[in-house]
This record gives structure tokens, C-alpha cells and sequence, in this order.
């Protein structure tokens, strides 16, 4: 996929069995057994699916763990995987049944069965892991097995369940491996995946091997791959110069980015447009210094988008206004409606009104090693301080401590990116300001919580862009967080590495094992 922007079509009631596969791009048969080597700047949070809600876990999870369902390469509709077939039973989607492929086997050579389907999606939402994935599933009441059949109950009509069965809180574990009410803690993964994990070192490097015992929607066989973790993006480019990987993906520096192009000699450039949004998520709680609204309003008159993409990005991103990235169906402009430009004295005006004493203090964290990450902290604090409103500090931290500290309502305020779980607008309504969502910033709106699970009562999703709407402007009116960038995808591999493009497609799916040698 070059240049393709996600795209949302609307037949998602039912899923036929026929016409799976054929997606695989098989490798040259002398290099079938030869390493391709890619490097990133992700990390890992967990190896257990329950305990794992971020780009670089997720990655993992796409090629070691199935889901009953998945997603082809720039697709936007489900397709079968682990599932033979999948449907809504009647129209009122609020039960989903689907019946498992026949001879799926986890590495102890034990067959899958519709309990361990139950045991998986269960586990998570019992541990409810602060970093987890169980908002994913806000809609699922209960799961029954029976045999090869899994049935799910949702507690409210939710046409987009089966994009959520595509995703990592989806991924479907040997129920004899994993503790029912914790988190697995060794470096053990017992899934029935394109790949089986042969070794793993924490923030080293991840070795996979094809798994031959493999059956779903991906068909032929994958070649080994060596996933590289580096701690800064400067060091991903320094592996890259010296060839000591095949693949970079997610992040060279913007600068190193800014200058490639696809006619560049000695490798392969894929640029496209990419679902990856990044937003400043500010802390309602009382205890807060952010937590008036009109403080919030304050801090997103300051912002200047296009300074911050120009000088600290060099035009690898866009500047977002939405909380929804340009190509979704259902977006609005709302932040550029409700802030058009930087504006110091209607940031004044709010805050004289709050009446909060000046300058208002707050602390404000980021990941280390994530990109720009600390030229963008030191771009928005200036900006933030420049006519002497408010005071900040920043505070890097490793990425797991991070999480941990922004999901304990810690930090006042934290930057973080988003990557689309699927291809359709609720993974950035629900997920990001529905109560009880991922962000962890104490933000609750009865309002927002009943658009969001009205939009999700349509399958011609077309139907949801008024609730989409609504909510955007709600949104930027409580300003639970404030819209920064959103990402340009660049992949780069040496031009003896094909299917590189379909690390990064808009469909959340990371297909290791299209990669193959020419």
C-alpha cells in the first residue's frame, strides 16, 4: 500500500468461510531459512496478551498469538483466521458466534478448543491490567463455549466487535500456560501464530521462527526474523548505516526521514499515510492542577501546531485538529474550529475566569526514546511559558515506567501516541475519552459514554458520523486532551527484502511474515 488513507466500508454482519488466503508473497525457496533483521524503536510491555496495550506488544502479538478474525492487508473489513466462519446471531448485534477451524494446535501439541477462547478473552478482562487491553472489550458482558463454538453476549448492540476480535486483546492463549488471575511473567508465549517465539531478550531482541503447524487466513510459509530493539532513534539509525539490520520500522529521527525518498539508491522507501495519531493528555482529576476546564482551554489556545511539526518534526507529520486522523470516516475539525490560532489573551481570559493564580504549575511526561519525543517537550513548553501563563516541567522516563506513572494518574499531563487498533472510527472515540479508557486521566462523560455506544449500534457505519460529530465537539469543549500531530508511516528495507509495506497498513496488523528475501 502506497499513499492509501484508511478507508471504512460497511458489511460487517456476517463472514463467510470461502475466499480466505492468498495474501502470503512466498520468499525466493533458497532463503526460506535465511534471517531477516528488523529493527525498531517499540518495546515490549508484556509477552501476556492480557497485559499489553501498546504498538510494540501488539506488534508481537500479530505474529505469534491468532485471533478468530483478521485483517488482510490494507483491508478494512474482517476476514477468518482462526475462526471457519462468524456472524451476528440476528440483527439486534448483540450476540456473536463463531466456530473454530478444525486442528489448531498450540506448541504442546494440544488442539484449541472454544474453552480456551472463553479462558482468553475472560482473563482479561478479569485481571483488568492498568496497561491492558480490557477497555477493548467494554462491550463484551459474557463468553460461552461449547466444543468448537464460542458465542459472545454484548451488553449493548456493537457492530464493531468483530474488528475488535482482530485485535491483540483478541489474541487467543493456551489455557493451560497462563494463570487465570495474573499476568504470565516468564519469557514463555503459547500461541498458534504465523510464528512460534524462539528466544527473547527484554528490550534486546525477539527471535522468531515460522510455525508449521500454522492454519489460518495467511498461507504459505514465513521466513525467521530477528527483531532488533533500540532505545533511542538515534541508535536505530546508526544500525541501519552500518546494515546491522534489513528492515527499520517505527522511528528514524524526523530529520533522517525528512530526506528519504523512494527513488533513493541501495533500499526500498515506503511512505504512506498512517491512522498514528499523537495528543497532549491532560488530568481531570481533582487533585490536578488541570483539572478546571477552562485551564485545559487555556493550554489548547496556546498551542502552535504548525510550529511543532515544521521545527521539530520537519514535515514528517500533520498538524491534527480532531480526535480523529484526516481519512477516517466521521471526522471533524473541532479543535481548529474552537481554536483557530494561537490566542495568549483568550488563554488569559479563561484562566483570570478560573481563577487560578498565575503561572499555572504542572508537570508534563514523555517516553524516552520515542522519536522527537524531547525536542517536542521542549517546543511545547515553550510555548505553553512564553507569555508566562504557565510553568512546566518535564520528566522523561523509560517506557515502561511511563505507563505505570501515567496509568496511576501521576503526571498532570503526558504525550503519547496512539496507534488505530483497526480501520473504523471507534478506536479513537471509546478508547481514548470513554470512561474507563486507556488514557487513565480521570475524564468521565455520560454524554460521550452513550455517543459512543450509540455510533457503535450501526453496520453501515455511515450511520455513525453524527454521534462521531457530537462527540468531537465535546471533546473540544472539556478538553480531556489535546490533538497534536498525525503520522506520516515510512518502512525502509535493502533492496534484496520484499513486503516490507505491509508492516504499516492502517489495519493494526504487523505481517512479519510477508517479509522475504528477492
Amino acid at each position: 500500500m502506497l499513499s492509501v488513507r484508511v478507508r471504512v466500508t460497511a458489511s460487517l454482519l456476517v463472514l463467510a468461510a470461502a475466499g480466505v488466503g492468498g495474501w502470503q508473497l512466498m520468499p525466493a525457496q533458497q532463503n526460506l531459512n535465511r534471517t531477516i533483521t528488523v529493527g525498531t524503536t517499540d518495546s515490549i510491555t508484556s509477552l501476556d496478551p492480557a497485559g499489553a496495550y501498546d504498538a510494540g506488544s501488539w506488534a508481537l502479538f500479530s505474529n505469534v498469538f491468532q485471533t478468530l478474525l483478521t485483517l488482510e492487508p490494507g483491508g478494512s473489513e474482517p476476514v477468518l483466521d482462526a475462526a471457519q466462519s462468524c456472524a451476528f446471531a440476528g440483527d439486534a448485534l448483540t450476540v456473536y458466534r463463531c466456530v473454530l477451524r478444525p486442528g489448531l494446535k498450540f506448541p504442546s501439541g494440544r488442539e484449541m478448543t472454544a474453552a480456551d477462547v472463553k479462558y482468553s478473552f475472560d482473563r482479561v478482562k478479569r485481571i483488568n491490567a492498568a496497561v491492558g487491553p480490557a477497555s477493548v472489550l467494554d462491550t463484551l458482558d459474557s463468553v460461552n463455549a461449547d466444543g468448537r463454538t464460542v458465542t459472545f453476549r454484548l451488553s449493548s448492540p456493537d457492530a464493531t466487535f468483530p474488528f475488535k476480535l482482530t485485535t491483540g486483546a483478541g489474541a487467543i492463549v493456551d489455557s493451560a500456560k497462563y494463570p487465570t488471575n495474573a499476568l504470565r511473567t516468564d519469557d514463555g508465549v503459547d500461541g498458534t501464530g504465523r510464528y512460534v517465539l524462539s528466544s527473547y531478550e527484554k528490550d534486546g531482541q525477539v527471535r522468531l521462527a515460522p510455525n508449521d503447524a500454522y492454519q489460518g487466513a495467511a498461507q504459505g510459509s514465513g521466513t525467521p526474523v530477528l527483531i532488533r530493539y533500540y532505545k533511542d532513534s538515534e541508535a536505530l539509525e546508526k544500525a541501519w548505516q552500518a546494515r546491522n539490520v534489513d528492515v527499520v520500522t517505527r522511528q528514524l529521527p524526523p530529520a533522517v526521514l525528512a530526506e528519504l525518498s523512494p527513488g533513493d539508491p541501495d533500499q526500498r522507501v515506503t511512505e504512506s499515510d498512517s491512522a498514528e495519531t499523537r495528543n497532549l493528555v491532560l488530568n481531570v482529576r481533582p487533585t490536578s492542577p488541570l483539572q478546571d476546564r477552562r485551564v485545559r482551554q487555556a493550554i489548547a489556545s496556546l498551542i502552535n501546531r504548525e510550529k511543532l511539526v515544521t521545527e521539530v518534526y520537519d514535515g514528517t507529520t500533520e498538524p491534527l485538529y480532531s480526535l480523529m486522523p484526516t481519512g477516517m470516516t466521521g471526522r471533524t475539525t473541532s479543535f481548529f474550529d474552537m481554536y483557530p490560532k494561537p490566542d495568549p489573551e483568550r488563554a488569559r481570559e479563561l484562566l483570570q475566569a478560573a481563577g487560578v493564580s498565575l503561572p499555572v504549575r504542572f508537570t508534563y511526561g514523555f517516553a524516552k526514546g520515542r522519536g522527537a519525543a524531547e525536542a517536542e517537550s521542549t517546543e511545547l513548553k515553550k510555548q505553553l511559558e512564553a507569555d508566562g501563563l504557565f510553568e512546566v516541567t518535564t520528566r522523561a522516563y523509560e517506557w515502561t515506567d511511563f505507563q505505570q506513572r501515567y496509568a496511576k494518574g501521576e503526571l498532570d499531563a503526558y504525550a503519547v501516541g496512539w496507534v488505530a487498533d483497526y480501520p473504523d472510527p471507534d478506536t479513537f472515540a471509546g478508547p481514548l475519552v470513554g470512561t474507563g479508557g486507556a488514557m487513565n486521566n480521570g475524564y468521565s462523560s455520560k454524554e460521550v459514554d452513550r455517543l459512543v455506544q450509540d455510533s457503535q449500534r450501526y453496520g453501515d457505519r455511515s450511520g455513525a458520523v453524527g454521534d462521531f460529530g457530537t462527540l468531537q465537539d465535546i471533546i473540544a469543549q472539556d478538553v480531556p486532551l489535546v490533538p497534536l500531530w498525525q503520522r506520516k508511516e515510512y518502512v525502509i528495507s535493502s533492496e534484496e527484502v520484499g513486503g516490507a509495506q505491509y508492516l504499516s497498513d492502517g489495519t493494526g496488523v504487523f505481517r512479519l511474515w510477508q517479509l522475504h528475501w528477492l
